[in-house]
């Protein structure tokens, strides 16, 4: 997330409902470690919508449970999963204090409050002392655990350029209280760098930690931090970058920020999730690997991402199932673990009205060739009897996550770019669409789809996940990549 004036395409709607300036002091609800009212009927999924104008007020705070959700970051600590996310509400001005929601099935979520009451003090002051006005919200914290003490990573921005500050603050428990520890990094709006915003910390097998960050200036940036205090390694390091997109006439490209990295212990490798274009545009998630936590990251092509090309794979994009207005907005992405089970969460904007937020949380699966994918549904703890070859034949809303068709700082799309359902018949007899020249085999859990004569693969994961679009409690889903390396999604119809 970053300052209104580097998002030039939002509508007047959205930059009301993100960034709006000031908070009622009377009206602040309880910090996190008090929990503000529960919702007192019984759960129904059902009953979640995608906008959400009467829950609005802050006073209704305690019921906002999925929703005012954007740029989450989540941790599992007993039985429960917490998650920490920007200061944002819509048609109301926020709190200051980084949101706090938990639960413990991440489908059913209890909205618990801000873990602080107001910015924090090191963070104010460093953009103050360079001449700048702070932005009355905190954006894009970070959480992790590490022994005993709970660390969470804040970003705080001036209201203009890129003086910001990577603080942290720490606790004993994931509701606080919370105590400002330091200042992890920082930036200022002149020369060179990037804009300390959006940090991610990835810890190696061996104990080290290592920061990713950065926000639509000149790529994003790694440091390594002191695993004791959380801080820079060495004070006053702003990293070296390891991503960017391409420059024409000293502009970024479209946009890079929002980054998330993670060890993966079957693989043995570093995946580095990015946040492409802007929010109100084709706001997108890419993902890079590497075998070393410093990188370098390499794209679907074996290609370093610290280039000035867009790079693929692109996993999640806006997207738009048959019968409904469709989700933008979907990137910033959270990558998380559960016994050994990954999840992606973001925030997702209904088309109908992107000036909504609502929490979306989806599997994550892996090719054999070890990349990332993500279910094309949000998850809704849906039973996982096997999905037999019996149960593949069917009519299925198809959608291939296509990239921009104008890309090029100055020639970006000024809308999400939706990438479409369409129908696509697998019959019983192994034939798609009817058609001899494409074929599909199934090998559980992955189904092959050959097109003409197989001069095209694509291989999808099966599963099954909640029908969001058209209240089905359950119904067969397939996500993968393609040999380009394209997203391929499918789901069955009744």
């Amino acid at each position: 997330m970053k300052p209104a004036f580097f998002r030039p395409f939002l509508t007047l709607a959205l930059l009301a409902a993100v960034f709006l300036s000031s908070c009622k002091e009377d009206e602040e609800p309880s910090p996190a470690n008090k929990p503000g009212p529960s919702e007192e009927k019984p759960f129904n999924l059902n009953e979640l919508t995608d906008t959400y104008g009467h829950l609005a007020p802050i006073s209704l705070s305690g019921r906002w449970g999925p929703y005012n959700l954007h740029d989450p970051s989540i941790l599992k600590d007993g039985e429960w999963f917490y998650s920490y996310s920007t200061d944002v509400a819509y048609g109301a001005a926020p709190h200051v204090g980084i949101m706090v929601r938990r639960s413990k099935d991440l489908v059913q979520w209890q909205y618990v409050g801000w873990a602080l009451n107001g910015l924090p003090a090191m963070g104010v002051q460093h953009i103050t002392s360079n001449g700048a006005t702070p932005v009355k919200g905190l954006w894009a914290p970070y959480i992790m655990k590490v022994g005993s003490e709970f660390r969470l990573y804040y970003s705080l921005a001036a209201e203009v350029g890129k003086t910001s500050a990577i603080g942290l603050l720490t606790s004993n428990s994931p509701l606080g209280p919370w105590v400002e520890k330091g200042l992890a990094v920082t930036s200022v709006n002149i020369g060179p760098g990037t804009n300390a915003i959006d940090p991610s910390v990835v810890v190696t097998p061996s104990g080290q930690h290592y920061m990713v960050y950065g926000s639509s200036w000149d790529g994003l940036f790694e440091l390594q931090l002191n695993p004791a205090t959380g801080l820079a390694q060495n004070s006053g390091d702003k990293g070296v970058r390891i991503a960017r997109r391409g420059r024409t006439n000293n502009n970024t490209n479209g946009n890079l920020e929002g980054p998330e990295l993670i060890y993966n212990e079957q693989t043995k490798m570093y995946y580095l999730f990015v946040s492409y274009d802007w929010l109100s545009t084709k706001y997108n998630v890419r993902v890079y690997r590497s075998t070393s936590p410093t990188g370098p990251f390499l794209d679907w092509n074996g290609v370093n991402v610290d280039n000035q090309a867009d790079n693929v794979p692109m996993i999640l994009s806006p997207y738009k199932f048959m019968g409904h207005g469709g989700w933008q907005g979907v990137s910033h992405p959270a990558v998380f673990q559960d016994n050994g089970q990954y999840y992606m969460a973001h925030q997702g904007r209904p088309g109908v009205d992107p000036a909504f937020m609502v929490m979306h949380v989806r599997k994550m699966f892996w090719t054999p060739e070890g990349w990332p994918v993500v279910s094309p549904e949000r998850y809704a703890n849906v039973a996982q009897p096997p999905v037999t070859a019996a149960d593949i034949p069917g009519e299925y809303e198809q959608i291939v996550l296509l990239q921009s068709v104008v890309p090029g700082f100055g020639n970006e799309q000024t809308d999400p770019n939706f990438s479409e359902a369409f129908t696509t018949t697998l019959t019983p007899n192994g034939l798609i669409n009817g058609d001899a020249n494409n074929t599909w085999t199934y090998d559980a859990p992955w189904l092959t789809l050959r097109w003409a004569g197989g001069m095209f693969v694509d291989k999808v994961h099966v599963s099954r996940e909640r029908d969001w679009e058209n209240k089905r409690e359950s119904t067969v889903v397939m996500t993968g990549l393609n040999g380009g390396g394209v997203a391929i999604w499918l789901k069955k119809k009744q």
